[in-house]
C-alpha cells in the first residue's frame, strides 16, 4: 500500500529570479487544493509561508519554507511536497537544499523580464541534482507580457529545449485564458480563479494553436519513432493520452521542458500547473535508486525508493523553532521512521533516539508517528544534528551525498555593544551557523575582532536583524569587506627537516615536495567545487620511506595553511602538494612530528610561490529606461565594469556587465540618483579574478 502511495507523490520545489511571484503561485496552490481557505499575500505581509518578520518587513522570502497538500487528477489522489524557495542571490543556499532533496522543480519566468539572473543559477542548481523541471510563465497580465519571448529566450540563454504546451487567450489586460495543445480545447477564469473549461479552440486562434500543437508534436516525434511514423502518415490518430505519456517520459529523462502560463496574483493558470506536475514530474520511483557511500570500505552503496528497505535520509535543513529549539527537516530515501526508533549519524558516530516527528506547513506543525520513503518531515529529537548529514539504520549505515555549499564573497566585523552578552553573541552566531550554512564565523588573528562571512550584504543584514530581534542583542557593526583570497602561481621543490629535542621525546620528520598552484583539472572537479577541499595532495612516496600512518599528519598541516594566506592572512583558495620523498626516526617521529613539518614547509616556501590576491567578480544587470543608460555606462565604467551585452526590451535596455564586488557597496544609491529611481539592478558571484597590483598593495596595507 505504501509502495502504491509512492507512485502519487510529488516533491517539488518553486524556484525563480526574485519577484517572479514564487510564493504568490504557492498561495494560491494551498488556496484551490483546500490546504488553506484564505490567499495570504506577500505585500500585505499575511502570506503563509513567508513568516519570519524580516521575511513580512521586506515582503521576499528568505527562508525556504516546507508544506503539503492533495490534489485530485483523473480519479486519484495525488501528494504533493511543496517548498517555496527565496528568489534573492544572496539566498541561494535556501535553492541549493531544497533541490538536494527534492525530485521535481517547477521554474517560474516573469512574463515580461523573462530569463534573469538568478533564473540562470536556479537552473544550473538544478542540473547539478538532474531535477526534471517544467516552466510556468507567470504574470502574463502585465503590460509587455509576452510568452514566445520568454520561451525563446529559455531555449537561448538557457539552452533548454523548451516547447509551449499552451497559448495565451488574449494578453496584458485582456489575458482571459489559454488554450490547451494536448487537449486541444480552451480553459477560462474568472476573478476568483474557478475554471470553465470550452471543447472548442476560439476560431481566432485556431491556425495559432494548430501551428504550436504541429511545433510540439514534431519535438516529441524526434524522441518517439511511433508517434514520428503516426505524425508523418496519420497526425489524426494520435491522442492526448499518447502525447501526454511520450511527454512525462521526456521530462523525466530531461530531453524536454513543457512551458505553461498564468497570472497567479489574478488566480490564473493555477489548476493546469498542478495538472501539470501530476503528469509529468517525478516520483519518488521515478528518480530511482539512491547512492551513497559504504563508511567502512568507501564503496558504492544503493539504496530505492521502498519502505521496507533499510533506513536512510538527509538533513537538509536546520532551523531554530520559536523556542530556539534545533528543528531538522530531513528527506527519506529509503525505509520507514517511528517514533521511538533509533537512528545512526555517521559523522558524529554516535546514534540518536526519535522522540517526535512532524509534518511541516510554514511554521504549523502537525505531530506525526512516522515517515516512509519519499517523505518530507522535521524533527526536534537531533541534538548533534548538521546540515547534510546522513540519518540511517544502525545496521545499514551509509553516507548519502553533502549539499553543496558556495563560499562567502563578503565580510563585516561585529561586536556587542554592551560587554555582559559577548557570551550571549558566541551562542547566537554558533546557532545561526547552524541555521545556514553559507554564513560562516570567524576570529581575525591581528585583531581579535569577530568577523562575520556571508553571500552579499542583504545577507548579512539580515543576520544583524536576527540578533537584534530574535536574540536580543544589540551590535556595532563595521563596513561590509571583500572577501579576498589569496592563489600562488609558481611550483617549486623544496626540502624541509623537523628536528628537535628537548628534555622529553623529541620531534622529526623530514619531506621533499613539489608545491604551488592546484592542476586547472583539479579546479574543475567535484573534489573543489562541491566539497570545498582547496589541498590537492598527491602521495608519491614508494618504499615506505613514509610510512602510511603519518601521511595524514603531512594533510592535516598543508590544510591549516589554507587558512591564512602569505599576503594578508585571507583564505589560500588552492595548493597543489606533490610529497616525494622523506625520511623519519624510529621514536621520534609521528603524525604530529609530519604535521609540524608540513606547517613549517609552508612558512619557508610561501613567497617563493609567488602569491597573487584574487578578488570576487560579480555579473550585475541594470534595467533602465534608454535616457538614463549613458550615465549608467560610465558609473559602471568608473567601477571597473566590463561590459557584456547591451539588449533592447520591453522599453527598456538591459545592461548586462561583470564588476568586482568592491565596487558594488552602495551602488543602488549611485543608480537611483542618475535614472531618478526608475532604473534597478540585480546581481550575484560569477568568478574570482585576480586583483591588479595597485589594488592589491592597498589591500595588503590595511
Amino acid at each position: 500500500m505504501l509502495r502504491n502511495k509512492l507512485r502519487f507523490l510529488r516533491n517539488i520545489g518553486i524556484a525563480a529570479h526574485i519577484d517572479a511571484g514564487k510564493t504568490t503561485l504557492t498561495e494560491r496552490v494551498l488556496y484551490f487544493t483546500g490546504k488553506s481557505h484564505r490567499i495570504g499575500e506577500t505585500h500585505t505581509g499575511d502570506s503563509q509561508m513567508d513568516t519570519q518578520k524580516q521575511e513580512i518587513e521586506k515582503g521576499i522570502t528568505i527562508s525556504s519554507a516546507a508544506t503539503n497538500t492533495e490534489w485530485s487528477l483523473d480519479e486519484s489522489t495525488y501528494f504533493l511536497n511543496i517548498i517555496d524557495t527565496p528568489g534573492h542571490v544572496d539566498f541561494m543556499i535556501e535553492v541549493e537544499r531544497s533541490l538536494r532533496v527534492l525530485d521535481g522543480m517547477v521554474a517560474l519566468f516573469d512574463a515580461v523580464a523573462g530569463v534573469e539572473s538568478q533564473t540562470e543559477t536556479v537552473w544550473q542548481q538544478a542540473a547539478r541534482y538532474e531535477i526534471p523541471v517544467i516552466a510556468m510563465v507567470n504574470k502574463m497580465d502585465r503590460l509587455g507580457a509576452d510568452f514566445f519571448e520568454v520561451v525563446r529566450q529559455m531555449q537561448t540563454q538557457l539552452g533548454a529545449n523548451a516547447v509551449a504546451i499552451q497559448i495565451p487567450i488574449g494578453t496584458e489586460d485582456s489575458f482571459e485564458g489559454i488554450v490547451d495543445l494536448i487537449e486541444m480545447h480552451s480553459i477560462y477564469w474568472d476573478q476568483d480563479g474557478l475554471v470553465s473549461v470550452k471543447n472548442e479552440v476560439p476560431e481566432s486562434l485556431i491556425e495559432e494553436a494548430n501551428q504550436y500543437r504541429n511545433l510540439l508534436i514534431e519535438t516529441l516525434a524526434f524522441l518517439d519513432e511511433t508517434l514520428m511514423n503516426q505524425f508523418l502518415e496519420n497526425p489524426e490518430i494520435i491522442t492526448s493520452m499518447q502525447l501526454n505519456a511520450i511527454l512525462r517520459e521526456a521530462v523525466l529523462k530531461r530531453q524536454i521542458v513543457p512551458v505553461l502560463m498564468g497570472a497567479a496574483y489574478k488566480n490564473k493558470g493555477v489548476q493546469p500547473l498542478l495538472n501539470a506536475v501530476c503528469n509529468y514530474l517525478p516520483s519518488p520511483l521515478d528518480r530511482g535508486i539512491i547512492e551513497g557511500m559504504d563508511t567502512e570500505t568507501e564503496s558504492k552503496i544503493s539504496r530505492s525508493a521502498d519502505p521496507e528497505a533499510p533506513f536512510s535520509a538527509l538533513a537538509f535543513k536546520i532551523a531554530l523553532d520559536d523556542q530556539n529549539r534545533q528543528l531538522c527537516f530531513f528527506r527519506v530515501y529509503s525505509g520507514t521512521l517511528k517514533i521511538g526508533d533509533t537512528i545512526w549519524n555517521p559523522r558524529t558516530a554516535k546514534k540518536e533516539r526519535i522522540g517526535r516527528l512532524y509534518q511541516m506547513h510554514a511554521n504549523k506543525r502537525q505531530e506525526i508517528q512516522a515517515v516512509h520513503a519519499g517523505d518530507i518531515a522535521a524533527t526536534t529529537s537531533l541534538k548533534a544534528i548538521r546540515t547534510g548529514d546522513t540519518l540511517c539504520a544502525i545496521d545499514a549505515p551509509l553516507v548519502l551525498e553533502r549539499l553543496f555549499v558556495p563560499a562567502p564573497v563578503i565580510s563585516m566585523a561585529v561586536e556587542v555593544k554592551r560587554s555582559d552578552q559577548l557570551d550571549k553573541l558566541g551562542l547566537a552566531l554558533a546557532k545561526l551557523q547552524l541555521e545556514d550554512p553559507s554564513f560562516k564565523v570567524q576570529t581575525d588573528t591581528i585583531t581579535g575582532q569577530t568577523i562575520m562571512l556571508g553571500m552579499g550584504e542583504l545577507h548579512l543584514e539580515i543576520i544583524i536583524d536576527k540578533l537584534k530581534e530574535d536574540f536580543n542583542i544589540e551590535v556595532n557593526v563595521g563596513s561590509p569587506k571583500v572577501a579576498y583570497q589569496e592563489v600562488f602561481t609558481k611550483t617549486i621543490r623544496h626540502k624541509q627537516r623537523l628536528k628537535k629535542q628537548s628534555g622529553g621525546p623529541g620531534s622529526f620528520a623530514e619531506m621533499v615536495v613539489n608545491i604551488g598552484p592546484a592542476d586547472p583539472d583539479y579546479l574543475e572537479s567535484d573534489t573543489f567545487l562541491k566539497e570545498g577541499k582547496g589541498l590537492q595532495f598527491v602521495n608519491k612516496i614508494v618504499g615506505g620511506k613514509i610510512p602510511k600512518e603519518y601521511i595524514p599528519g603531512v594533510i592535516l598541516g598543508f590544510t591549516k595553511m589554507l587558512a591564512n594566506g602569505p599576503l594578508a592572512n585571507y583564505p589560500v583558495r588552492s595548493l597543489k602538494v606533490e610529497l616525494l620523498d622523506g625520511d623519519t626516526h624510529v621514536k621520534d617521529s609521528s603524525p604530529k612530528s609530519f604535521e609540524h613539518c608540513a606547517i613549517e614547509t609552508f612558512k619557508a616556501v610561501a613567497y617563493q610561490m609567488k602569491p597573487q590576491l584574487l578578488e570576487p567578480i560579480a555579473t550585475v544587470e541594470v534595467s533602465t529606461p534608454e535616457e538614463y543608460l549613458g550615465n549608467i555606462l560610465s558609473g559602471l565604467s568608473r567601477r571597473r565594469a566590463i561590459i557584456l551585452s547591451q539588449e533592447l526590451l520591453h522599453q527598456r535596455i538591459q545592461v548586462r556587465a561583470q564588476v568586482p564586488l568592491s565596487e558594488m557597496f552602495g551602488y543602488i544609491n549611485h543608480l537611483r540618483t542618475v535614472s531618478a529611481g526608475r532604473a534597478n539592478y540585480t546581481m550575484k558571484f560569477d568568478h574570482y579574478a585576480p586583483l591588479p597590483n595597485q589594488m592589491a598593495e592597498v589591500v595588503m596595507a590595511s
